[in-house]
This record gives C-alpha cells, structure tokens and sequence, in this order.
C-alpha cells in the first residue's frame, strides 16, 4: 500500500532562559518593547508534521511518501530521513526560501515567545499529486496534514478529483481555518484525524453535528490524550483502544503525529482499525517518553513486548509479522 503524508517540513530551535519573561517587562514602557534574553540552551530538533510522520512509518518499514516543500538547506535533515526509510523524492526544494523554521524561547516558568517563519513551506501549493503517483506508480492514500493552507486545498480537491482515497488532518492549521475551508477539505475523506478539543472546533466552525460530518467521512480518528483513541463510523459502533502504560513522561511533543504514523503503517500492513490504532498508540507511547519527535529508537523486541503487554499475544502475533 503506497502511502503519501503532505504537510509541513520544519526544524525546530529550541532556547531556554533561566528567568522570568515577566520580570523583563516594564507596565508603562510594553508600547515599545525592545529585549533581548542570554539563553543557556539550545536544541535544534527536526520537526514538521508530515516529516514526523513519515519518520514513525519509515522505522515501522512502510516506506512513506513524503511531499511537502522545503529549502536548499534540507540536505541533511534528506539524509536523516532517507536513513529511516522515508522516500523523500517528492520534496519540492525552493530556489529562494529556507526550510521552515520554529524558533522558540522558554523561561523559568515555561511561558514561551516563539516565532514560525513559513519559508518554503509556501511553495507546497505548487505540487502536483499527480506526478508524484505516475513517479511511484499509483498513490492507495493520501494524508493532507497541516501545511500551506492553499496546498491542503489542492490537495484535497486533486484527491477527489483523481479518485485517491485521503485522510483530513488539520491540526496547527484548523486555528486559522474558516468554517468553508473546513467543509471542503473533510467532505468525502476516507479518514478524519483529530483530537479532542479539535474535534469540538471543528463541529463549531462547520456548523456541522458529529452526525452530519459521520455521514460525510468514512472514519473519524480522535485522539483522547492518556485515554487513547476512538474511531467513529456512521451506523457502527465506536472503537476505542487505550495506551500502553508509560515508563515516563518526558515530552508531549509529536505525540498525535506518532500515533498517526503508527495507524497509517496498520493500514498498510493490511491489519484491522482497532490493531492498527494499537500500533499509533504504542508508537506515540515511545514518543512521549523522549525529547523530540524524531529521536526515539524503535526496537522491535522491545516494541513487541511492550505491545503484547498492552494487547495480547493475539494482538501482537498478529503485528509481529509485520514489524521490520
């Protein structure tokens, strides 16, 4: 099952400023701030949605698709990727603009000032689906995640037009998203990828109920945080699987992406909804007990018996053959 995950390619600056953001500020002078912070650290972590994803589905062995745009400066973030077992020859590569960038800087009491500069990011509503399915020979699904918001459209309405089956993920985007966008780029989905708080937004822009947009997508994936998942189709009964038991919590960050990567690699293995959303919830497990969203290790003994402890050794033999 060939896979393509669309959205944002990104790096990720991370600072920390032993002080207080607060006691910077003067009450009478914040018309016309002028700051600047010493900051002690720095981490510069790999990011993007569609290139996490794409990550967790290269170390389960699914050989994603990556498309999205990014900059001359993706060469080595390329070689990572490669490496993992993402095909990344559909990235558009700007002429002009650098990758995508997040730059953040977190104090004493994790209030944070951060800035996303869009860069090559805007370029994705240039690529055409199309070519990338003749290159690959043919494309079983497409995800749309967050991205430049006119290459969600596109996107979305080639998919539809091309008859490919895809996935609505808006995450980050769904903020700035009108409710007319939103109907478009759900309506006919195969899959609807959100989480909780997502899931009620999207209900209030759309006007839509959970009824109405049940009849307009064949699955709704939403994530419930440390209660797991459910999935929802119109007529049938939810599914609802929970999360392996954590060994730590160190960073939430690229957790929903983990998950995704996990439940896209079950259904390209072939396995049913309910196994295949054991596997995102085991992946976004590892991913939430370390820093980053692309610096976990998968292990497949590890994985497995982690796996077969949260859901049986029906479960697990039956992923086992399919884990690289």
């Amino acid at each position: 099952m060939r896979i393509a995950v669309t959205g944002s390619i990104a790096t990720d600056h991370l600072m920390t400023f032993p002080g207080r953001f607060a006691d910077q500020l003067v009450a009478d002078q914040l018309h016309t701030v002028s700051l600047s912070f010493l900051v002690d650290n720095l981490d510069v972590r790999r990011g993007g949605v569609a290139a996490n994803i794409c990550f967790g589905m290269g170390v389960l062995g699914t050989r994603p698709i990556l498309v999205g745009a990014a900059g001359s400066d993706f060469d080595e973030y390329r070689a990572w990727l490669d490496r993992h077992g993402v095909e990344t020859g559909s990235v558009r590569i700007s002429e002009v603009l650098h990758t995508a960038r997040f730059v953040c800087t977190t104090d004493a009491d994790h209030n944070q000032i951060g800035s996303f500069y869009t860069g090559a990011m805007s370029e994705a509503r240039l690529i055409e689906l199309k070519s990338i399915a003749d290159r690959v020979g043919g494309l079983d699904l497409v995800s749309i995640g967050a991205d430049d918001p006119e290459a969600m459209l596109r996107h979305t309405e080639e998919c539809r037009t091309r008859n490919i089956p895809f996935a609505a993920d808006f995450s980050q985007q769904i903020a700035r998203m009108d409710g007319e966008d939103i109907r478009i780029l759900l309506d006919g989905a195969t899959y609807l990828f959100s989480n909780e708080y997502e899931k009620g937004l999207i209900e209030s822009k759309t006007g839509w109920s959970d009824e109405e947009i049940l009849a307009k997508v064949g699955h709704r994936v939403t994530t419930l945080g440390a209660r797991g998942v459910r999935i929802d189709r119109a007529g049938e009964p939810a599914i609802e699987v929970g999360c392996p038991e954590e060994d730590s919590k160190a960073d939430p960050t690229g957790v929903g992406d983990a998950f995704r990567a996990g439940f896209l690699s079950g259904l390209a293995w072939g396995v049913g909804l309910e196994r295949a959303a054991q596997v995102g919830c085991m992946l976004a497990t590892l991913v939430i007990e370390t820093v980053g969203t692309q610096e976990y290790t998968l292990r497949r003994t590890h994985f497995m018996d982690r796996f077969t402890k949260a859901y049986g050794h029906e479960a697990a033999a039956e992923v086992r053959q399919h884990l690289a």
